[in-house]
């Protein structure tokens, strides 16, 4: 057999850092997918809890599992690349060492794929569950990646982001073409760089979702999300790098955070009319910022962030999960 045919389709990266308390359902609910023809990557960020362990475990028993570790925290934007680095497949997805997938996630988000070669993401409605596995939030998608210009993407996801399902939306863990990925800069570790890692990728082509929740995004304690709440400690998670205030103060992490959505446009394969409209958006969309925090400004009506769900059962669908 030829090397070109033991390599997966599909490669899935999932680094983690100090996350045994999740990570064997994270790792189950993968291992579970109806979609088989796939690696599994996994990596250790210089955990110090049981993970490693239960990383070794899962390597021993499924040879599609390839286990590293990392001798020290290279922090967050630098490992998920890392994950990327070592995959061999012609599509890509990040894992989280928190989250659950129901079995038929990857195998619907590839024949999206499959069906429009346009395309370049796929992945589903996202639900937020908490630590007992209880659906805490379902709502549908509501941006226009799906858009065919390339501005239009950008517009939505700039100003888009405060709709109800923006936040959980989730783009950053679907299905991804990997040529499309090596081409982009890589995550950076600025205020917000998750945004704009993934406003340019959506520069390169739209993304598609399947309209139902087949997605589950964990919300606890010591997610990176919550154990971050500032610019700083948020960019510090990202890069170890970034820890000295003096160096990278708040304000400049704001800046590279506006910048970089100029500089995306200008990496991107537009024409010269697409990349002017793109700056247009973002230099609208930052005087609607400024303008939104001035004194006397209505601000937006607050948006609830959890409502219960009674239908919506992460037991019935995701591999693994207590009651299969």
């Amino acid at each position: 057999m030829t090397a070109d045919r033991l390599r997966p389709r599909l490669s899935i990266g999932l680094p983690v850092y100090n996350g045994e308390e999740y990570l064997r359902a994270s790792i189950d609910a993968v291992l579970g997918q109806t979609y088989t023809d796939f690696e599994l990557i996994l990596s250790s960020n210089a955990s110090t809890d049981g993970t490693d362990d239960i990383c070794r475990e899962y390597a021993a028993r499924d040879p599609r599992i390839t286990f590293y570790r990392q001798e020290r925290n290279v922090g967050a934007a630098p490992h998920h690349d890392f994950v990327l680095q070592k995959s061999r497949g012609e599509l890509f997805k990040w894992a989280s060492g928190d989250d659950l997938w129901a079995r038929d996630l990857v195998a619907r988000c590839v024949e999206l794929l499959d069906q429009h070669p346009d395309a370049i993401l796929a992945h589903s409605y996202t639900a937020a569950i908490d630590g007992a596995d209880t659906v805490i939030q379902a709502l549908e998608y509501p941006l226009h990646t799906d858009a065919p210009e390339a501005p239009e993407r950008l517009r939505s996801m700039l100003f888009d982001g405060d709709l109800p399902g923006a936040i959980q939306a989730d783009d950053f863990y679907g299905v991804m073409r990997a040529d499309v990925l090596r081409k982009v800069k890589p995550h950076g570790s600025f205020y917000h760089a998750d945004q704009v890692f993934m406003a340019e990728v959506a520069l390169h082509g739209r993304f598609l979702q399947v309209p139902e929740w087949l997605y589950f995004r964990r919300h606890h304690d010591g997610r990176a999300l919550q154990a971050n709440p500032t610019i700083s400690s948020w960019s510090r998670n990202l890069d170890p790098r970034r820890s000295n205030k003096l160096v990278h103060p708040p304000v400049r992490l704001v800046a590279e955070y506006i910048l970089g959505y100029f500089a995306a446009v200008r990496r991107a394969p537009l024409t010269p009319a697409e990349r002017r409209e793109c700056n247009r958006h973002i230099r609208r969309w930052l005087t609607s910022r400024v303008t939104r925090r001035m004194p006397g400004r209505p601000k937006p009506a607050p948006i609830q962030d959890f409502g219960a769900i009674d239908t919506l059962s992460v037991h019935a669908v995701v591999a693994g999960s207590e009651g299969n």
